[in-house]
């Protein structure tokens, strides 16, 4: 027993030191670069390719061979991704959604090379290069480790590379040459990944998909890690490694053992999924993919009949059925699934494989009377109980969507993926003995299937369409555009995230049903986790909110490996997807980054004559002398004078008393308290409105908030002041409902609303908007604004959307225009707008000025003026002291996390 013990342990090791070397590679690279290179395995394989090329083919001894692999195409690999891919990517700063799908499109690329340039078959001739030895091994990963190590901590190449980590634009400022450290970076991250690859070739059989995906799983080790810690990296490796080795001995016997052989050849697998799913994300928020896609085309209505033409041509062929050709409809019922949920949820999946083979798989069981606990289906049902079986399954990934963001999700995605290929699809207890899939009576040839699927494929298209436009349509963009401001308009983020995961596993399974029903039969390999990150790849550069792109990308994919050579689609889709760095980054609009580029013209003033009453009765007359601000060709209406004053608020439609503005000063100016007692506030005599009492919230021990309390009061403007770090950020969260607090209550006229949610208090009346521009870009400005009416409830939403537009100036030709590429003024109020269309009784501004020049701070205040007069609660969150001046009934200062006194 001991011996085997020890013979285990010492197989362990070999495994476990390949997978340390990897761990620490993807780390180095990461903190060198930022980037996740899910390539790293891509890399590998080729790097154990081109040493069996030396030695194999052109007879070359196996030490010249290695130190021209390791030492020259390695590296040389890693600098051209950095210099071609990479760096492009990240100037002039970093784009995340990017540089992840970047590094998917190098990962198909390189599988697709090798399959064209080796072959598909696997080879079980890789040259040795390190002594069957693990202690050997072992010594070379420790080694490694060290000396990476010594050179991060006590190099002066150390010290600019955690600067670069840090802060790579400050660290560039400083002096530090932030692109040579991200190619040393680079050069050392392929280096080890070569190591990976020629120390694993001779272990495994080598063959263009599975090494990449063996390699891809080791990513677990990193994530382990949290991408920081290279001794975890390590020892995390060689743990899982020894654990896995030693799962061989244990043998359980009857339906379990299968189970537990699968649980033991695959420990790695399990790590990432538990890693992925459970500790927390690492990568930060990333952006949204969908965002950095292509954006939306509209299609010219004559490119549809052309591409009915094209998909019925199949359909013409006097001769043979259309053979190949019955696997286009079905892959593009596939794909469609990815224009939910990531071209217009914004969500990534690269697990969408895995669903169309679970699909395929059950109606395959269910039409075989091999599923548990029902009997043999007809294949129409049997299809359509097995899309049924699949949609809950998509909450697998919709449920860590809730709280995960950009590589965090596609860490989760893929760990899914890979995990239902790993466990269900190559093992015998799931797909050994399947039958030959018939299909039903009077489909038996291709053109009749594919004729029907040509119809399943036309209602999916009408779905998804139905499914993008419309209420939900605009909340799944609102979400993909700016998650924390469609939350911020009252849409439910976590259960729209649910649903657009639940609807793409029912269009993915139906897809993957067709698939197996098309070539009669269920092939484990035609789902795999590198057709999802191909699929994903595909719909991305194709257009991921387009619902052409899944039509394109099927014939695409499909046409390219039956006309030539199996890999050539790959090499097309890697290539597109690695260099799309390299087209103009759409997504950076002055909407995602809060101000205006220099090539957009100056700010066009919002309108100076605003009267409020007219949000209160859509009937009632808004000044219709209210002048608009169309933006670019149209002429903007003059600022106001500095000496008007500002109009004069009517009473609200409710048939409430309006509530005056406080005295006029000088030049018009309403003069408020310049510093008003906290008690004025916090101590209401009926707590109406907003009020936070001890409200306490810390960050690894430091106090932001001490026991705040404050009241926005009903009809009064509140201006909350104080320098930067006192806290005001993080009170302005705790009152909408993004944060949190660890101690206090925030109460809503007398209701307890601490614990709900910030789309929920939205919808009970609380509206805000945000330092940074948090509009969607993708969406019009009259749909910016619908959004916030129909979240809000309101049916119909138009009656309460026009008077917002009039109000704001924005019932002009701008209404129809994006929001992408508008100045900063008009999406100031734009934000407004939207906030202001759910008829909120309490307003919640974060610097509403921030980017506004004279003219267009002037009217926002006379607009929060006149909103107050209507009996709205403001709080006003401001640096600009005339702006505090002009509109506040009273001011609280806050210090240290306190309300001064």
């Amino acid at each position: 027993m001991g011996s085997l013990t020890y013979d285990l342990t010492l197989a362990g090791l070999a495994v476990g030191s390949a997978a340390a070397l990897t761990g620490i590679g993807l780390v180095v690279t990461h903190r060198a670069t930022g980037v996740l290179n899910l390539a790293h395995g891509a890399v590998a394989m080729i790097c154990a390719y081109v040493l069996r090329q030396f030695v194999v083919a052109w007879g070359w001894p196996v030490p010249a061979a290695a130190a021209v692999t390791l030492l020259v195409v390695a590296p040389g690999m890693g600098l051209l991704l950095d210099r071609a891919v990479f760096r492009p990517l990240s100037t002039p700063a970093p784009d995340p959604a990017r540089t992840l799908v970047a590094s998917i499109g190098v990962f198909v690329l390189l599988v697709g090379a090798a399959a064209l340039l080796w072959g598909t078959g696997a080879r079980s001739d890789a040259p040795v290069l390190l002594p069957d030895d693990p202690w050997i091994q072992l010594a070379a990963v420790l080694l490694l480790g060290c000396a990476v190590g010594a050179v991060t901590r006590w190099t002066r190449f150390g010290r600019g590379l955690r600067a670069v980590v840090d802060n790579r634009e400050l660290a560039a400022l400083g002096g530090v040459d932030a692109d040579r450290t991200a190619a040393a970076g680079w050069a050392f991250g392929a280096f080890t990944a070569g190591l990976t690859g020629v120390l694993l070739a001779p272990l495994v059989r080598l063959d263009p998909y599975g090494l990449p995906l063996l390699v891809l799983e080791v990513i677990a080790v990193a994530v382990i890690a949290r991408m920081r810690s290279l001794p975890v990296a390590a020892g995390a490796a060689l743990a899982i490694g020894v654990a896995q080795a030693q799962m061989a001995r244990l043998h359980p016997g009857g339906d379990a053992e299968s189970v537990v052989q699968s649980l033991g050849a695959n420990l790695f697998v399990v790590a990432l999924l538990v890693a992925a799913l459970v500790l927390p994300g690492v990568g930060g928020a990333g952006g949204s993919v969908a965002r950095a896609a292509a954006p939306p085309v509209r299609i010219p209505w004559p490119a549809w009949p052309v591409a009915a033409v094209l998909f019925l041509l199949p359909l013409g062929f006097t001769g043979s059925d259309p053979g190949t050709a019955v696997q286009v409809p079905a892959l593009a019922v596939v794909l469609l699934s990815l224009v939910v949920v990531t071209g217009r949820g914004g969500q990534i999946s690269l697990g969408q494989a895995a669903f169309a083979g679970l699909g395929g798989l059950f109606t395959a069981l269910l039409a075989a009377g091999r599923f548990p606990g029902l009997p043999a289906l007809p294949v129409p049902a049997a299809l359509a109980v097995a899309v049924l079986c699949v949609t809950p399954l998509g909450l697998l990934t919709g449920w860590p969507a809730i709280r995960r963001h950009g590589l965090a999700l596609a860490l989760a995605t893929l760990a899914v993926g890979v995990a239902v290929s790993r466990f269900v699809f190559e093992q015998p207890y799931a797909t050994a003995g399947l039958p030959v899939v018939a299909r039903p009576p009077g489909l038996d040839g291709d053109r009749a299937y594919y004729a029907v699927e040509l119809a399943v494929l036309a209602g999916a298209l009408a779905a998804v369409a139905a499914l993008r436009r419309g209420r939900t349509g605009r909340a799944l963009a609102a979400m993909r555009d700016h998650e924390a401001g469609a939350q911020a308009a009252g849409v439910a983020v976590p259960a729209l995230k649910l649903l657009a995961f639940a609807a793409g596993a029912a269009l993915a399974a139906l897809g993957g049903g067709l698939l197996v029903l098309g070539v009669r039969a269920f092939d484990p390999a035609a789902f795999d986790p590198v057709r999802g990150l191909l699929w994903f790849a595909a719909v991305f550069v194709l257009g991921a909110d387009n619902l052409m792109a899944p039509l394109l990308a099927a014939a695409l994919l499909v046409g390219l490996d039956a006309g030539t050579e199996p890999g050539v689609a790959a090499v097309v889709v890697g290539l597109l997807a690695a260099l799309s760095g390299l087209r103009r980054r759409t997504a950076r609009t002055p909407a995602a980054a809060g101000t205006a580029p220099p090539w957009l013209p100056a700010p066009e003033p919002p309108p100076s004559g605003a009267r409020t009453e007219a949000l209160r009765a859509p009937e009632g007359g808004a000044d219709p002398a209210a002048p608009a601000a169309p933006v670019r060709g149209a002429a903007p209406p003059g600022p106001p004078h500095p000496g008007d004053a500002p109009p004069t608020p009517r009473a609200a439609s409710d048939g409430g008393k309006a509530v005056p503005p406080g005295p006029a000063g000088p030049a018009g100016r309403t003069a408020g308290p310049a510093h008003a007692r906290p008690e004025h506030f916090a101590k209401g005599a009926d707590e109406r409105g907003l009020v936070a009492r001890g409200v306490r919230v810390g960050y690894q021990g430091f106090v932001v908030l001490d026991g705040v309390d404050i009241a926005v009061p009903p009809g009064r403007v509140t201006a909350l002041v104080g320098d930067n770090g006192a806290g005001k950020s993080t009170l302005f969260h705790c009152l909408c409902g993004t944060l949190r607090p660890d101690a206090g209550r925030i109460r809503l006229d007398g209701a307890d609303i601490t614990r709900r949610s910030a789309h929920a208090r939205t919808r009970l009346g609380v509206a805000r908007t945000f330092q940074e521009l948090a509009v969607f870009p993708s969406l019009t400005v009259e749909e910016n604004v619908l959004v916030g009416a129909e979240q809000a409830g309101h049916r119909p939403a138009a009656p309460a959307v026009e008077p917002v537009l009039r109000l704001l100036g924005l019932d002009g030709p701008v209404r129809r225009r994006r929001a992408a590429g508008l100045s900063t003024g008009v999406l100031r109020r734009v934000e407004l707008g939207r906030a202001l269309a759910g008829r909120p009784h309490t307003l919640l501004l974060d610097e509403p000025a921030a980017g506004l020049d004279t003219a267009e701070t002037e009217a926002l205040a006379r607009v929060l003026r006149a909103l107050a007069a209507d009996g709205t609660a403001v709080l006003v969150v401001e640096h600009d002291p005339e702006l505090v001046a002009r509109v506040a009934d009273g001011v609280l200062v806050l210090e240290g996390g306190r309300i001064g006194r």
